[in-house]
């Protein structure tokens, strides 16, 4: 079942092999990266009121909420990709407050706080002239370190605060801990000293502040010694699981040590340096209607905060990522005895789903990476499932007694899943065996993109391995000798059915793609084993509605009551890509897309990727349109999506819409570049994507006809495929 391309004329659509008439191969993007990225900076000029109004920052592993108060303080939450509490949540470590004297935030001064892309930095500026002031915020990109810097034409006095946060014990989560001691310097942290689970257990995280020229003063509060025209400090995190706290400040005082001495102009070179390669990577910016401008926006926005989290220890949390910010009115819980919801404030700390992962939830930040080229990104994401494999083989085993490991939809970042003997009813995610395809699917494309070998032989092949071990042993044959796939789920939608299509599909896809893999990685006997289990596969499930044939979530009659807002049947356009344009089968295809149960586009849902996947372009500009202007209004930042099904702010929704942009532009298979398959014609586009085997391609579309096109290597050229209709 390898997917292929092949004319579809039947539909008015061409597949055209021929070179287009460009311009010269060696021409590039017609408007300059840096110019079109500073024109998606988001500026604010006047004072903010609370973390509701805070932009995002980070260096993929620390992260802040930046944003200033009505009484001119600047304040910033401190985030870490690995900071779990008790609660196996990911929380804040802190909340920083900055004060200057005299204070430059008078009434009618002009005022204005920006976030620059291109430099991974928030400045806040106020005042003109010899009265002006700059603030400075940024997360180095290349040191665990947060740095603070201020320059004024006048000398003034500086303040920082370390704010209290968690004071007091709670039900599940123990208080922070501020070190005493008469150091020029705060250091303060959080240790889980019990835990319902071992993995939590003895982690410690937390930070110390300082900065030459402050002192400690009362309370948490460093004080400038005296006013000056340059102030900076910085703020030192770590997270780490040590016996006792004594370690932990040791392992703290170590690392500060590594890094106060750098070099500050040299560490902001190295940033600037890090973030112009980011953005050199990839980009699209489009021109055209009022929506042009803000898709390109919320693209790279999102893209930014991506980055910001994603180089961590572990992968981007979907709801709300690190940057969760305080909520007057969350959902808590409900009344013992009237059973109404209880709803009321929330801090930082919180966030709807907790902080377990759920895959379908997680993967819409990670399929956009690879278009991107943002491959470092990636590397969490497969370390953490990589890292579960041994413990989850060995809990298979135990409740099974077979071979093979799948990943549960909804799990901790430890190894865990669901014991279910056969009588045990399935709900949810209980069945849910599919996240091991998936993520099988996308390393093979990672090793496409990147061509590493080594991660194929270590990561990939194991992966794979394991989850096509488990489903050949965990179920049985049918009366013809194929594979049976029962009591399993159609994702979250149908429970309990036999042969779901998303299980078949990813079985299929990923057994030929596996098969592709040259001797040097798989050897005969994991070759025939693996072609034998392809013979035995079911097919796909189809059927007939309203007289045309259909795709079906799962095989036999249609009875299964639905239990989520889910169209699985998808599963086979995205994310195993066996119909789609310009493939056999695409009229299936789009005959079961256009009676869908479920019609809808934001937060985790799949149109917006779906519709550009088969070429659709009127609802793929659509959809991507309103996922990226789908904000929560109580939030500033213009990124911070609406929760949706998730939190706010919602990850799943600017991931999803990502990967459709990119979908109505490019779509690779095998070896094919398939440009322009549902691009608008009213909008016009620069843009520099990477594509499979080590390739990039940059170009130009207008009046929807690539008047750019440069390629690289120039060899793959002839793999590039020009979509009409």
């Amino acid at each position: 079942m390898k997917p292929t391309f092949s004319p579809c004329l039947s539909l008015g659509l061409l597949l055209s092999l021929a070179q287009p008439v460009l311009a010269a191969s060696t021409a590039t993007s017609a408007t300059p990266p840096a110019a079109a990225l500073s024109a998606c900076d988001v500026s604010w000029n006047t004072l903010g009121k609370d973390s509701a109004d805070s932009m995002p920052l980070g260096n993929g592993d620390i992260g802040l909420n930046v944003w200033t108060e009505q009484n001119g303080d600047l304040l910033f939450y401190i985030s870490k990709s690995d900071a779990w509490a008790e609660d196996n949540n990911l929380v804040k470590l802190g909340r920083v407050r900055v004060s200057l004297s005299p204070n430059p935030f008078t009434a009618g001064a002009p005022l204005s706080q920006t976030l620059h892309l291109q430099d991974g930095a928030v400045e806040v500026t106020v005042g003109t002239g010899a009265s002006q002031i700059v603030l400075r915020v940024w997360v180095d990109a290349n040191h665990p370190v947060v740095r603070v810097q201020a320059t004024s034409a006048q000398a003034v006095a500086m303040k920082i605060t370390l704010d209290p946060w968690r004071t007091t014990p709670g039900e599940k989560v123990s208080a922070d801990t501020v070190i005493p001691g008469d150091k020029n310097e705060i250091c303060w942290y959080h240790r889980n000293a019990k835990a319902k689970d071992p993995h939590l257990v003895n982690i410690t995280f937390g930070a110390v502040m300082k900065g030459d020229g402050f002192v400690r003063s009362e309370g948490n509060t460093l004080q400038s010694v005296q006013p000056g025209t340059t102030q900076q400090f910085s703020v030192y995190p770590l997270t780490a699981t040590t016996p006792d706290v004594n370690a932990w400040q040791a392992k703290l005082a170590q690392q500060v040590a590594a890094l106060a001495p750098l070099d500050l102009s040299s560490c902001w070179a190295g940033h600037q340096a890090w973030w112009r390669q980011f953005w050199n990577r990839s980009w699209i910016f489009i021109q055209g209607d009022d929506d042009a401008s803000k898709v390109t926006q919320g693209y790279t926005l999102q893209r930014f905060i991506t980055a910001c989290a994603g180089r961590g220890a572990y992968p981007v949390k979907f709801n709300g990522s690190i940057f969760t910010v305080d909520n007057p009115s969350e959902k808590t819980g409900k009344d013992k005895v009237t059973g109404k919801d209880i709803t009321g404030p929330v801090t930082a700390d919180f966030r709807a789903w907790g902080g377990q992962y759920w895959f379908q939830n997680t993967r819409p930040m990670y399929w956009p990476r690879l278009a991107a080229g943002d491959f470092d990104v990636m590397k969490p994401l497969f370390a953490m499932y990589a890292n579960k494999l041994p413990d989850t083989a060995a809990l298979v085993k135990k409740y099974y007694g077979h071979d093979g490991a799948y990943f549960a939809e909804t799990a901790p970042f430890w190894a865990q899943i669901p014991n279910m003997p056969p009588e045990f009813k399935g709900k949810y995610t209980d069945r849910y065996f599919t996240p091991i395809l998936e993520l099988s699917a996308m390393m093979l494309d990672y090793h496409d993109y990147t061509g590493d070998d080594a991660f194929a032989r270590d990561t990939l092949l194991p992966v794979a391995k394991a989850g096509l071990t488990f489903f050949s042993q965990h179920f049985p044959r049918d009366a013809a000798g194929k594979l049976l796939l029962e009591k399993d789920n159609s994702i979250e939608m149908f429970w309990d059915v036999t042969n779901p299509l998303p299980d078949i599909a990813g079985l299929h896809y990923v057994i030929g793609r596996l098969l592709e893999l040259p001797p040097a990685l798989l050897d005969d006997a994991t070759r025939a084993e693996w072609t034998k289990l392809q013979s035995i596969l079911p097919e796909i499930p189809t059927g007939v509605k309203d007289g045309k044939p259909v795709l079906l979530p799962y095989a036999g009659e249609q009875t299964q009551k639905s239990h989520n807002s889910e169209n699985p049947e998808f599963y086979a356009v995205y994310p195993f890509r066996i119909y789609g344009v310009g493939k056999p089968g695409l009229e299936l295809a789009l005959n079961a897309f256009a009676i869908r149960l479920n019609k809808r586009t934001g937060c985790w849902h799949q149109d917006v990727v779906d519709a550009p996947m088969l070429g659709l372009t009127d609802l793929a500009k659509k959809d991507v349109t309103t996922n990226f202007t789908t904000f929560d209004p109580r939030l500033r930042f213009p990124a911070f999506w609406a929760r949706g099904h998730d939190y706010m702010p919602d990850q799943d929704n600017g991931g999803q819409g990502e990967l459709g942009l990119q979908k109505m532009l490019i779509q690779c298979d095998g070896r094919k570049i398939l440009l322009l398959p549902a691009w608008p014609a009213e909008w016009s586009a620069d843009f520099k994507f990477c594509a499979p085997f080590n390739t990039t391609v940059e170009g130009r579309v207008e009046g929807g006809k690539l008047t750019i096109l440069k390629v690289t290597p120039e060899s793959r050229r002839a793999d590039v495929v020009i979509y009409s209709k």
